[in-house]
């Protein structure tokens, strides 16, 4: 992938936040430091993070957010004020339970765990 000054603001604007953020909020961070980026071109930009493996969208509900955390692991979700939180959870068991209840060989996991956040 070619090196775009755009893509790389993009990317840290990620890479700095825990918040999983949207496109729309990454667009207003942008536009701070390129007042003339465009909401297409985040679009793009996400794209091209996501597709080269350097980030992950998470969608939720009718919105996509975005993590910077490439790594495999979970989320906590809080109810009241939708913050989602990173979570390590081994799925070692849970792989071998899924394949040994139903013999499918699981490739992913990814959770979310739905509550209430400490905030509340």
């Amino acid at each position: 992938m070619r090196y775009s000054a755009q893509r790389e603001l993009i990317h840290s604007i990620i890479m700095d936040t825990i918040s999983h953020p949207t496109a729309d909020w990454i667009y207003d961070r942008a536009r701070e430091k390129m007042p003339k980026i465009s909401l297409g071109t985040v679009y793009r930009n996400l794209k091209q993070l996501e597709d080269e493996g350097m980030i992950r969208s998470l969608l939720e509900e009718n919105m996509t957010r975005y993590d910077g955390n490439i790594q495999p692991h979970h989320h906590l979700r809080c109810n009241i004020c939708g913050d989602l939180i990173d979570v390590d959870i081994p799925d070692t068991n849970l792989r071998k339970g899924i394949q040994k209840d139903y013999q499918f060989e699981v490739d992913e996991i990814e959770m979310v765990f739905f509550g209430t956040c400490s905030k509340h």
